[in-house]
């Protein structure tokens, strides 16, 4: 697997949005223990960079945690740490270096200029995941504007060797300070230009939802940290067969089924991407119109790996997340999957203590599915209006939208017309009220 950026020129194939990169074979990562930070919990953020950077199929040949007392201008980490890392660099013949902290393109350019290795951050790992991952246009496009917004301000890592040809008067310009302004340029050029074209898949998918919406079919998404079993959960409870591997970010977009729950409803359930710890901000930004999905909801089933020993902080770093799209308001059931893992089950205890309203299931085995699928049907009805319908035989067009809302709970058809019972929205009330019994 390639890392971006590791060598120049930058913008080689800049308008395609490949990168020329060169293939790295051994990674140190470096992992960075804050002040108010645990052992532990710098440890398990470790663990997590070590799984993001295995997704991309980089070998890891050490990894070493730092204790910050404060962040170093030129290095993020003080000068003996630093003598310590190249050390290891050096025993290791290490050709990239991970830190699982933000880096500044200043800190980027140092590193790099000091060890002669490829400098990359966490950011950077999750950007290239994405950039693997993405399928549909729209999160192509996504990813593209986050990583080209990551890469603008780190172009001069790109032309180092261009920077010895400045004139020596003052304000005199070089090929290389030319070239950077011009390939600046190009990319601010190219950044509203994709901006653009996302405006336009966006305004798209607004008129396919606001379609679907038209239709009172309820809709669920389904939300989490990621590989918290999502797919497979969407899978299990549709009878369906999307990609649901067994990694970080396995699917990017958003997949959409319908669910038949046991009483002849039907609703609309989406499988949102994952969240993960110290997601880049412009990651989040980026994929906002994905994460709308999420907003307009009805119901959210928040999804969390019981058997992850982070599973606590994994559901408050979604509900982070959620709080800031503002999805937080909706309602939303808890559901604690992957407990056929589990080796001590007490730990479900532990949770039903802190979570009492929770829902403890399996996707893999089925075990308390049937129990989340009447929840979900009894946070659906809240709201809905139970009525008594006698329709003309000529009124199909009532009898199919009627359907499509899955409300129904009877039909018969009888001589004097058809008659239904169901629950159904406040927006049908203005259709049915005149055959209402």
């Amino acid at each position: 697997m390639s890392v971006a950026h590791c060598s120049g020129p930058f913008l080689h194939g800049m308008f395609d949005l490949e990168e020329n990169r060169r293939k790295v074979q051994k990674a140190i990562l470096i992992g960075i223990q804050h002040p108010k930070m645990t052992t532990q919990e710098a440890n398990y953020l470790l663990d997590e960079l070590e799984e993001l950077t295995t997704n991309l199929d980089i070998p890891i040949v050490k990894k070493t945690v730092i204790k910050l007392r404060s962040p170093h201008p030129a290095y993020l980490i003080g000068k003996g740490k630093v003598e310590e890392i190249l050390e290891l660099i050096a025993e290791h013949n290490a050709d990239v270096l991970i830190f699982d902290d933000e880096l500044s393109p200043a800190q980027q350019r140092n590193w790099e200029a000091l060890s002669k290795v490829c400098v990359i951050d966490r950011q950077e790992v999750i950007i290239d995941i994405f950039s693997e991952r993405a399928q549909t246009k729209e999160a192509v496009l996504q990813v593209q504007l986050a990583r080209m917004e990551y890469s603008l301000p780190r172009l001069r890592r790109a032309w180092t060797h261009l920077s010895r040809q400045r004139g020596g008067g003052t304000g005199a310009r070089g090929q290389g300070e030319t070239q950077l302004e011009a390939d600046s340029r190009m990319v601010r050029d190219r950044i509203a230009v994709v901006k653009k074209e996302l405006k336009e898949v966006i305004k798209h998918r607004h008129v396919q939802r606001a379609k679907r919406l038209r239709k009172p079919v309820p809709t669920v998404s389904i939300v989490g940290y990621t590989n918290a079993g999502k797919s497979s959960l969407l899978n299990t409870l549709c009878d369906t067969e999307i990609l649901a591997a067994d990694k970080l970010f396995a699917t990017l977009d958003p997949t959409t089924r319908k669910l038949q729950l046991s009483n002849s409803q039907h609703v609309l359930v989406t499988d949102t991407v994952g969240f993960v710890r110290r997601l880049p901000h412009r990651l989040v930004d980026a994929f906002k119109a994905t994460l709308e999905e999420a907003v307009v909801a009805n119901l959210l089933i928040h999804v969390v790996d019981i058997s992850n020993a982070e599973a606590e902080e994994h559901y408050e770093t979604t509900l982070k997340v959620l709080q800031e799209i503002e999805a937080d308001k909706n309602p939303t059931l808890i559901v604690f999957n992957k407990v056929d893992k589990l080796l001590e089950r007490e730990k479900i205890e532990h949770m039903r203590f802190l979570f009492q309203d929770a829902f403890f299931v399996s996707a893999k085995t089925g075990e308390g599915l049937e129990e989340l699928k009447n929840a979900i049907s009894d946070s659906i009805n809240q709201g809905l209006i139970p009525v008594e319908l006698l329709l003309p035989h000529d009124r199909y067009d009532i009898i199919s939208k009627l359907h499509s809302s899955g409300g129904i709970r009877k039909q018969d058809t009888r001589d004097e017309g058809v008659y239904i019972e169901g629950l159904f929205s406040q927006s049908l009330q203005g259709t049915i009220a005149p055959f209402i019994k």
